[in-house]
């Protein structure tokens, strides 16, 4: 038996945002991912599929491993998130998660470029082997680093991406 999605490339995420350019500068200039293209969608064809009744701007962006990740604004502005003081004060999509090889040198070249951190300290080991820190986009979306010790052992499928 088949699983039901039979992926053919790595999974993307959209964020619907208010100010693509300050989000794409953002993404690109302090996080580091790649542009892949950026591309306007009219309104008939945003309808259609259930976007939004009005057009909208998506840039591409690419990690360095090949996810990506979809940034959207719409052409009539969306409404703003309802969030909590901590993180899992809200129900949905909580945070994105980057698993990255030397998380305090990424902490400091962040903190470098003004990203303020949520976790304190930042880095910090949440369980043997396992580091983390939190930090939000310019609109207040949650990101989070996360470095394991041992990467192989957290997921042995992705042994071989390892090295």
């Amino acid at each position: 038996m088949s699983a039901p999605l039979d992926m053919t490339v790595p999974m993307e995420v959209g964020l619907c945002c208010a100010d693509l350019d300050a989000m794409l500068a953002f993404y690109t200039d302090v996080v580091g991912l790649t542009l892949v293209n950026r591309v306007s969608v009219p309104a008939d064809k945003a309808r259609a599929t259930g976007l939004t009744q009005h057009g909208y701007d998506v840039a591409r962006l690419q990690t360095s491993y090949g996810e990506r990740i979809k940034l959207l604004q719409p052409t009539k502005a969306p409404e703003p998130a309802v969030r909590g003081v901590a993180i899992l004060d809200r129900q949905g999509a909580t945070y994105l998660t980057f698993i990255v090889r030397d998380l305090a040198g990424t902490v400091a070249r962040l903190q470098a470029r003004g990203v303020a951190f949520d976790s304190a300290p930042a880095p910090m080991q949440v369980r043997p082997g396992t580091w983390l820190a939190f930090f939000r986009d310019p609109e207040g979306n949650v990101l989070e680093l996360v470095e394991y010790d041992d990467p192989a052992a957290y997921r042995p499928d992705l042994a071989a991406h390892a090295e």
